[in-house]
């Protein structure tokens, strides 16, 4: 198919405040490709894809929608030049079906349900989509919640489609999936724009990689001329080792044993069930599994947030203690009381790890304020902390007094991640502690995890990309349908064998976890 320009931004320019989120930015998205956009966090790839889905307004520079000058001032001015953004974050309502989500907000003939759930049957069929459209949001996998967002812009009229990290949360099979889906749409015309962080999947669906750097455009390359290197010299503009280091345990001593873990939803549903496993020293255990198959409870859990069921047992073991003590019945208060330092990296970075109305200061100070002797809080210290983690994790911010919801999110994470580890913890609990991260911004977290084992931290490590957690974790532990599928070396295993093993349960033999 002759390739034909969609759209072209040029010399994009959009400020908050004193941040310079895109400078004189000028890129063009053509119709039958699929553009990947590149940038370490904080480079401004999301604002810019904002200003072109009507988001946000561009203070200088102008858009070009098949060849005529667009003034795209809200969503729907978007949609009327037949653009649509799938953002990372869905936007669906639970208690609807999936063809009320789709007519939500339109009028006229478009909102008929009847109407509408052929045309949705029409889209499944034409690019491979698989969804029912009379299936309640709230029994959907997070693959099925992606897929309603797609054909909920196509089902408008997009010919232009942005996904926002689209492969944040799926698993290896349901990414492929998607791809399979997003060259279906690409041949049939539309332009696609995909943002992600995950440079091998950048690889493999792209025909051409747009990069910015610090809210400017560096160039565009075809994705075939490309590495995984050089893609990311350009995003860094320096030379970057990728290579995650698994340097050998030592000194592995049990830290936490859990046994019997059990976890049951209010309305009776069962999250975890009897899970059983152990976590040392000097190691980082890995967690695998699809995306909700209660790898959140189990942290929450051990942390002291989660109830659990009657015959659970979370049993901690001090360096150098004679007799292991019960974690289960403590909260995190009681938990520090004891005298243990359990840090925990949440999946849900600023509902609860940290307060986005605060600055890094006072993020800083929410670890250790119940310790202050006097009607004031002293900041010297936490502020001499968030100065450190700022230097140390090249956290992009104005300033430290900054609130950190304006933040981009690999940002936010730094922050969180740089004051759990300065608590200098005997366990360190991490959920998708790089998820959204640019690859940079990864491989320095893989560093500090590797840093904590090698003080003889016990580490736990929620991920989500199984080549990492091949590369990095000493052990994996893989759930599915919250049951311990298997344990596995993670210097042998595959990532074939950790896939089906998330898929598959295993016959128990009684000594997953010993």
């Amino acid at each position: 198919m002759e390739q034909h320009t969609a759209v072209q931004m040029q010399n994009i320019t959009k400020t908050f405040g004193r941040v310079l989120a895109n400078h004189n930015v000028s890129i063009d998205i053509r119709k039958g490709e699929i553009l990947s956009l590149l940038g370490e966090n904080g480079s401004g790839k999301t604002t810019l894809m904002n200003m072109l889905s009507g988001i946000y307004y561009p203070d200088a520079g102008k858009i070009f929608v098949n060849g005529e000058l667009a003034v795209i001032r809200s969503p729907g001015d978007a949609f009327a030049y037949g653009i649509g953004m799938i953002h990372q974050h869905f936007k669906l309502v639970d208690v609807f079906t999936a063809v009320e989500n789709v007519v939500l907000g339109l009028r006229g003939k478009d909102a008929n349900l009847k109407l509408a759930t052929k045309k949705v049957c029409e889209i499944c069929e034409k690019y491979g989509f698989e969804i029912d459209p009379k299936q309640k949001v709230y029994n959907m996998s997070v693959s099925q919640k992606q897929t309603l967002e797609i054909i909920k812009v196509l089902y408008r009229g997009a010919d232009i489609l942005i996904l926002d990290e689209p492969t944040a949360v799926l698993t290896p099979q349901e990414t492929e999936r998607l791809f399979h889906v997003i060259r279906n749409m690409k041949k049939a015309g539309k332009a696609i724009v995909i943002i992600t962080h995950k440079l091998h999947e950048v690889l493999s669906v792209s025909d051409r990689v747009a990069i910015l750097r610090r809210g400017e455009y560096v160039d565009t390359v075809e994705t075939k001329d490309a590495t995984v290197q050089s893609l990311t010299e350009m995003m860094v503009g320096k030379r970057v080792a990728l290579d995650i280091e698994r340097p050998a345990s030592e000194h592995v001593q049990r830290r936490i044993e859990v046994k019997n873990l059990t976890v049951v939803r209010q309305d009776g549903v069962t999250l975890l069930d009897h899970v059983y496993f152990t976590a040392n020293s000097g190691e980082i255990l890995g967690i695998a599994g699809i995306s909700g198959c209660g790898q959140k409870e189990l942290l929450e859990s051990i942390a002291g947030l989660q109830k659990v069921g009657g015959e659970t047992r979370i049993l901690y073991s001090a360096p150098e203690a004679d007799a292991p003590v019960e974690l289960v019945g403590k909260d995190p208060k009681a938990i520090r009381d004891m005298g243990i330092t359990l840090s925990f990296v949440p999946e849900d970075r600023l509902g609860m790890g940290l307060v986005g109305s605060m600055g890094m200061t006072d993020n800083m100070m929410l670890k250790n304020y119940r310790q202050g002797r006097t009607p004031f809080m002293e900041r010297k210290q936490p502020r001499e902390l968030a100065e450190k983690i700022k230097e140390d994790l090249e956290v992009a911010t104005p300033g430290i007094n900054i609130p950190v919801r304006r933040l981009s999110g690999g940002n936010v994470q730094k922050v969180l991640v740089g004051r759990e580890i300065a608590a200098a913890p005997t366990v360190l609990m991490t959920a998708y502690a790089v998820r959204g991260l640019d690859i940079h911004t990864s491989y320095t977290i893989y560093h500090l995890l590797n840093e904590q084992k090698k003080a003889g931290v016990a580490v736990i490590y929620v991920g989500e990309d199984l080549d990492v957690l091949l590369e990095l974790c000493d052990r994996i532990l893989v759930l599915c349908s919250g049951r311990v599928s298997g344990i596995v070396d993670g210097r042998t295993a595959t990532k074939e064998e950790v896939g089906m093993l998330m898929t598959h349960l295993q016959k128990e033999d009684g000594s997953n976890g010993v």
